[in-house]
C-alpha cells in the first residue's frame, strides 16, 4: 500500500499520517534513504517512534532485527523523549566509524533543535552516507 492509497475497507487512511511527517516530508525521506543506500551499498534505516529505557539496547535490538544488520546503519530518533541514536553494524562501521556517526548526530541533533525534524535527518544521511563513500 502506498501512502496515498485506503486502508481496505475503513475508508481511512493509513496509520503513517498519523505521524510526525506529511505525505511531501515522507517522500523525501524516502529518497534520501534510496540515494544513500544506492551510493554506498550499505542499507539505510530511520526509525521515529518512541524507544524503550535503556535508549541504546532498543537501538541495537530494531538493528539486528533489520534484514541485513551486518551492512546497515539505523537512525532512532524518539522525538518526544529528544533522544537519538545512530547503530552501524560490522561491515557499515568499516566505513563510518564511531566518530563520524556522532558527527552527523550532532548535525540532526542541531536540525532537531531547531525544529526540521525531517530536514535533520536527510542531512544526517547525507553525512552518513558521504562519509561512507562509494562501495
Amino acid at each position: 500500500m502506498t501512502v496515498g492509497e485506503m486502508q481496505s475497507g475503513t475508508g481511512n487512511p493509513p496509520d503513517v499520517l498519523d505521524g510526525p511527517f506529511t505525505t511531501r516530508q515522507l517522500l523525501r525521506i524516502d529518497e534520501a534513504l534510496r540515494l544513500a543506500d544506492q551510493g554506498t551499498g550499505l542499507v539505510f534505516s530511520v526509525y521515529v517512534g518512541g524507544l524503550d529505557e535503556p535508549i541504546r539496547e532498543h537501538a541495537e535490538r530494531l538493528h539486528r532485527q533489520l534484514a541485513e544488520p551486518d551492512r546497515s546503519v539505523l537512525i532512532a530518533v524518539s522525538p518526544n523523549q529528544r533522544q537519538l541514536e545512530v547503530v552501524t553494524g560490522r561491515h557499515a562501521r568499516k566505513r563510518i566509524p564511531d566518530t563520524y556517526a556522532r558527527l552527523a548526530a550532532l548535525s540532526m541533533v542541531a536540525a532537531f533543535g531547531g525544529g526540521d525534524l525531517t530536514g535533520g535527518i536527510i542531512n544526517g544521511l547525507d553525512q552518513l552516507a558521504s562519509h561512507a563513500g562509494r562501495a
